[in-house]
């Protein structure tokens, strides 16, 4: 492989179509696509100041790195990267995109970012930003946190654990995700969904896991959480209290206690629901 050390680039597409190249304490400065329809590129402590940095490639690896601000769009259409311990300030990163290792990364402003994205592997990232991974699918998960609204909207196949998730109305139009040993905290949860899975998790969400088709709940617990359930076909054991439920389309939902219970039997068939608390062991309506 081609070495370059302490390099200055600037001017649009200034390495286009690299190929086998190890680029090491070098800035990208003002020229956008620098390395367009790159392959084979390792890059160590090198710092991207302009548009489009890595689009249509292949076979990247980038350590110790910067996107700023006005990287935008960063990453797209490209495949098999590993990204470790790098920080980035720019919106619109990767779309489009496969087979991606993303460790110890920071978005700082990670707007639309993550979109269309499938077989990505997370691993201690932090994101700020909404609609984070959106109509993403076989997504690996784990120690992320993320703040910012609509997170995982139209996602598929999504695993997460022992993450922190401060996103309202996340995990909307999905598919398959499975959530486990998390915190999870934002208004409207799943809506619209199929075959979600909660276990060992702690949820606060105003009229959240309401319209999901398969939902299961294990070892959960739901705090501040109102008017949940609603229209949903659910298999949940919560640990301690729930404030509110609200018209369960069916299933069995199991709870120390339940503040208010609304079933109204002109919206769903309340006989599909069971609920079991420690005051009456199983109510059928």
């Amino acid at each position: 492989m081609e070495i370059i050390k302490d390099g200055f680039f600037e001017g649009e597409r200034a390495l286009f179509f690299g190929k086998d190249l190890q680029i090491a304490n070098s800035v990208f400065d003002n020229g956008e696509s620098p390395l367009k329809h790159s392959n084979n590129i390792d890059l160590q402590h090198v710092t991207f100041k302009w548009k489009y940095p890595i689009w249509y490639s292949n076979h990247i690896r980038v350590k110790e790195s910067v996107l700023t601000e006005t990287a935008r769009a960063g990453i797209w259409y490209t495949t098999d990267l590993l990204m470790e311990n790098v920080k980035i300030d720019a919106p619109k990163t990767f779309r489009r995109s496969s087979d991606l290792i993303l460790r110890n990364v920071d978005f700082t402003n990670a707007q639309e970012t993550l979109w269309s994205c499938r077989n990505v592997k997370m691993e201690k990232v932090t994101a700020k930003g909404d609609y984070f991974a959106m109509n993403s699918s076989d997504l690996q998960i784990s120690n992320l946190e993320l703040i910012g609204n609509y997170g995982f909207d139209g996602g598929e196949n999504i695993e997460i654990s022992d993450s922190k998730l401060i996103t309202k109305d996340a995990f909307w139009n999905c598919r398959n995700v499975t959530v486990k040993n998390s915190y999870i905290s934002g208004e409207y949860f799943g809506w619209n969904s199929e075959n979600i899975v909660l276990e060992n998790c702690t949820i606060e969400s105003l009229q959240g896991m309401c319209y999901i088709h398969g939902l299961t709940m294990k070892n959960c617990k739901l705090i501040n959480t109102t008017l949940s359930f609603e229209y949903s076909d659910v298999d949940a054991t919560i640990e301690g209290h729930i404030d509110s439920v609200k018209n369960p389309s069916s299933g069995r939902i199991s709870a120390a206690s339940i503040g208010e219970l609304i079933m109204e039997e002109d919206r769903v068939d309340t006989s599909a629901t069971t609920i079991e608390t420690e005051d009456n062991d199983a109510i059928r309506f």
